[in-house]
């Protein structure tokens, strides 16, 4: 399938692997792009500069194909040596990168000096447009569906894409609800030119997590997962444990006086124990509403394979066989 994001990223197939705190690691991010996909390590979850080009090293040995580097822009109180971690990723080859978090504009300059291309993650219409106008190449626009951070408008996929079809100029893809071929064509037929999955993608063989993991993906369904930190405008989508209702729980009864103070033991530092213990219950991790479509723990290449073929099928079969004759 050819679209602006498979040219653009010289990928076969118009689907990316979002960039997952404990889940992009080399060991994922080469089977997507084995599979024809758009791969992505997760720099801050490497930490480091040394661990990050020891990152990239690996995946370059796992795969000849293009993969890109998550690189997430915390507020401004946190301080991770982004310079150095950009350094890592352009001496190392890699040129695509994907922005998340703060506006990406202060590093666009050395980024677009080695002639890597940046896509950034947006949950509105206006950040879409200002990623645009300060020189992203594409962006990837997350409906209210998505695991992680929705942002704080609530608009969903079905509203949020034709409204940034209306606006761009530069592609985009659809993130958030993406689990299969349906998911794609419905992607394509609102203006997106591919689509970004992130839970899908740790349901897979290659994902580097605990098998608990997976297994709570299968399991869960489209109403198991949760809205936390709203009161601190920083709303996350998280799977339903017990962490979870207990931060629920104080929200609740704090309202707009809670604190990051209140809910801090359950929601930092979980993901270590959770992803790679297994440890369900340790505190909130991201989760989309998308489980409820996770049925199988397939390869990466089973998974890509299978969207692409549904892809076809939907769009040569069902909707041509809609056509008046």
């Amino acid at each position: 399938m050819k679209t602006r994001i498979t040219e653009l990223f010289g990928i076969q197939h118009p689907i990316i692997q979002g960039g997952m705190h404990f889940v992009g690691l080399p060991e994922l991010a080469s089977a997507v792009s084995n599979a024809g996909g758009l791969g992505m390590i997760t720099a801050l979850t490497l930490g480091t500069p040394e661990k990050l080009a020891a990152a990239i090293k690996r995946c370059h040995e796992m795969t000849d194909k293009p993969f890109g580097v998550n690189l997430t822009f915390l507020p401004t109180f946190a301080n991770p040596p982004y310079p150095e971690l950009i350094e890592a990723i352009v001496e190392g080859g890699v040129r695509i990168v994907e922005t998340a978090g703060r506006s990406p504009e202060q590093y666009l300059p050395v980024l677009k000096q080695h002639g890597v291309k940046v896509i950034h993650k947006c949950t509105s219409v206006r950040h879409s447009l200002k990623a645009e106008k300060i020189g992203c190449d594409a962006v990837s626009v997350d409906g209210f569906e998505c695991g992680g951070h929705p942002g704080e408008d609530d608009v969903p996929n079905f509203i949020l894409l034709p409204l940034a079809a209306e606006a761009l100029k530069i592609p985009f893809v659809a993130s958030g609800g993406m689990a299969d071929g349906r998911s794609l064509v419905a992607a394509l037929a609102l203006g997106a030119e591919g689509m970004n999955m992130g839970t899908r993608f740790i349901a897979t063989k290659e994902a580097p997590v605990h098998e608990n993991v997976k297994q709570a993906l299968v399991q869960a369904s489209e109403l198991d997962t949760r809205l936390i930190m709203r009161p601190l405008r920083n709303t996350e989508r998280v799977l339903r444990n017990t962490a979870v209702d207990k931060v629920v729980e104080i929200e609740k009864q704090k309202g707009a006086a809670t604190t990051i103070d209140d809910v801090r033991e359950y929601v930092a530092g979980a993901y270590v124990k959770v992803m790679q213990q297994g440890d369900m219950e340790a505190g909130a991790w991201s989760c989309g509403m998308v489980a409820g479509l996770i049925h199988d723990v397939p390869t990466c290449r089973e998974l890509v394979d299978r969207i692409m073929g549904e892809a076809e099928s939907i769009i040569a079969r069902r909707l041509e066989g809609m056509r008046a004759a």
